[in-house]
């Protein structure tokens, strides 16, 4: 039986045929695709206030420099925890989702998606991004998309996504309102021409 064509860890960018609004102009990084469906984060769409920092308080998760006696944050640290939190998806908006970089404990509930980018849906990692232990790159969702069996692969041949590969540093340092620009541009072609009318040559 051949191997299953999977881009789990390659992105999609909503072609403008997508016909779905959810989905308009996003970029998703595939963390799963086989037989049986997809799943992935939109990592183009930050929230308009919500921080990294915001996130950890809401969880009790944020120092308190009066009972904690972790260091003083430095100015690398303040800077991670001012990152803007994303709009991962429409399903389960308010469950937490972590793509980053390897360099942290494995733990249940982690997935290597590739050998650069790995997945976590547990408090740990949260815990040590609270605690300036790492990971170094990290982006943090709320909410994710998923497609059933055969689903994505289907829309695929209705030109509703283009699939581009996505390196570890593109996902993590390019700013997330770049990405789809950037994603089109690597791959040669033009936002500004793209039509809402799909064809076939």
């Amino acid at each position: 039986m051949d191997e299953f064509p999977s881009l789990a860890g390659q992105v999609l960018i909503a072609m403008p045929s997508i016909g779905d609004e959810r989905f308009e102009r996003t970029v998703i990084y595939l963390c799963v695709h086989d037989e049986h469906g997809a799943m992935g984060v939109v990592v183009n769409r930050p929230t308009s206030d919500q921080t990294v920092g915001d996130i950890l308080d809401e969880l009790g998760l944020a120092a308190d420099p009066e009972t904690n006696d972790m260091a003083p944050l430095g100015e690398h640290q303040s800077t991670r925890l001012e990152g803007r939190v994303l709009l991962g998806g429409p399903v389960e908006k308010t469950r937490g989702f972590v793509l980053h970089s390897p360099d942290v404990l494995e733990r249940d509930g982690t997935v290597a998606v590739t050998d650069d980018v790995h997945l976590s849906t547990k408090m740990d990692v949260l815990r040590d991004i609270s605690l300036g232990h790492g990971p170094k790159h990290f982006l943090i969702a709320l909410g994710f998309a998923n497609w059933g069996e055969g689903q994505l692969d289907q829309e695929m041949l209705q030109n509703a996504w283009l699939a581009a590969p996505m390196g570890a540093k593109a996902l993590f340092e390019t700013p997330p309102e770049l990405h789809y620009a950037a994603s089109l541009s690597n791959l040669g072609v033009d936002m500004n021409k793209l039509s809402p009318v799909a064809g076939r040559g």
